[in-house]
């Protein structure tokens, strides 16, 4: 079965060598997604609620690109750069993923780049 580059223009370009996303059979990985817009390459929004909504719209776009929506997603992992934004972050994050069964999810605390508060990458099964 062969490994499928998923690459849409709806997404941010991926600053190193790696793809935006990977299906493989029924299997989509989307790589890690920030907030940067697509068409200009910034930073979308100087919160992490504002940022995490821009880093859901990178992760649906992938999503959609290699034939999949976030219904698809089993697992999910949020890395953020500080403790403190967690609830922030779980309130925009609640706004895209509301119907039962929810994915699993794991949170992370980690250092980004400057400037970027979150980055989310999914892993979906279609059927």
């Amino acid at each position: 079965m062969a490994k499928t580059e998923i690459r849409t223009p709806d997404a941010p370009p991926p600053p190193a060598a790696f793809s935006q996303g990977v299906r493989k059979g029924n299997i989509l990985q989307v790589a890690g997604q920030v907030a940067f817009d697509a068409a200009t390459g910034a930073v979308v929004g100087t919160t992490v609620a504002e940022q995490t909504r821009q880093a859901f719209k990178n992760v649906i776009a992938v999503l959609e690109a290699g034939g999949a929506s976030l219904e698809d997603v089993v697992m999910l992992r949020v890395y953020l750069t500080d403790t403190a934004h967690f609830a922030e972050m779980n309130e925009a994050y609640g706004e895209f993923l509301t119907v039962p069964p929810l994915s699993a999810r794991t949170t992370v605390y980690v250092g980004l780049p400057e400037g970027l508060l979150v980055e989310i990458d999914a892993l979906a099964v279609l059927d």
